[in-house]
């Protein structure tokens, strides 16, 4: 096994945990969802009739931003852990490509992760292994003496 092998599968298991971290970080916003649907749904009593509308409509924003936040969350992470699983098949380099610079906004665990696999995936070796035709690079020019 060489080093760019090494790296892979080493950069595979990270994106398995870090999937794992941003899985457990986009459902914190549970708690806003279900205090929204308790807002919704009238669990918390209200004085008047305007004040239970005002309560029902802020109940209802609270709800779409938290499912919207969690399904997001949830859905970049089951990115991050597909692409750790191809990464480790050697397999999709665009999709492993795109997916490292998302991770990126996941501070700062993600940030680390994905730039490393990007500076590992931009190697023309690691290319090949993922199947990618890398074309031969064009010499060099001749230094010239004395200039």
């Amino acid at each position: 096994m060489d080093q760019d092998d090494q790296h892979l599968q080493l950069l595979s298991i990270f994106h398995y945990v870090v999937g794992g971290l941003m899985a457990l970080f986009s459902l914190f916003p549970l708690i806003h969802l279900a205090m929204g649907l308790g807002m919704v749904t009238g669990t918390f009593p209200a004085e008047n009739a305007e004040d239970a509308q005002a309560l029902r409509a802020v109940g209802g924003l609270f709800t779409c931003f938290a499912g919207a936040l969690i399904l997001a969350g949830l859905s970049l992470a089951g990115c991050v852990v597909a692409a750790g699983a191809f990464l480790a098949r050697r397999a999709r380099y665009t999709f492993c490509l795109v997916v490292a610079a998302v991770e990126c906004i996941f501070m700062p665990f993600g940030t680390v992760l994905g730039v490393f696999t990007l500076i590992v995936l931009m190697r023309d070796p690691v290319k090949r292994k993922f199947g990618i035709a890398v074309p031969p690079r064009p010499p060099a020019p001749p230094v010239a003496a004395g200039a």
